[in-house]
């Protein structure tokens, strides 16, 4: 009967890990995480604002040929919908002015839209859909 001859000791721990390495592994990787997740997650946030500022600028350049066809801007009441439907007074619409219905703002929340005498806003709330707030629960709206 032949037996295997006895391998080097370093060979036989050459052959896995150690706990140690695993460990030693895990932590850099953890350290990366904590450092490159909170900056990722900044930058989906800003994201989503300027999704919502160039949903807006849109809303703005739709509603310049919606008052171009029909000689006024929609009412505060037809809202953002007469974009998409004709309201019952408006004659001469050439719509839909938006392709796909009326989006709703990057956190799943309608857009708001008033118009007194003139003066259009477009107003999205932010991520916390309650007014005013900073970084991403700040209002975005349109500039006059």
């Amino acid at each position: 009967m032949t037996s295997l001859p006895d391998l080097p000791a370093a060979r036989r721990r050459a052959r896995g890990f150690t706990l140690i390495e695993l460990l030693v592994v895990l932590a850099i990787l953890t350290l990366l995480a904590g450092i490159v997740g909170p900056r990722v997650l900044n930058q989906l946030g800003g994201a989503k604002s300027k999704t919502a500022a160039v949903q807006i600028a849109d809303f703005d350049k739709s509603l310049e040929l919606f008052k171009l066809d029909v000689g006024r801007y929609p009412s505060t009441e037809e809202g953002l919908a007469a974009l998409v439907t004709k309201p019952g007074n408006a004659n001469g619409w050439n719509g839909p002015y938006l392709k796909g219905g009326v989006p709703t703002d990057p956190w799943g929340n309608a857009y708001r839209y008033t118009n007194k005498a003139g003066q259009l806003e477009i107003l999205s709330l932010g991520a916390d859909g309650a007014p005013g707030g900073e970084g991403e629960n700040a209002d975005v709206r349109n500039q006059p």
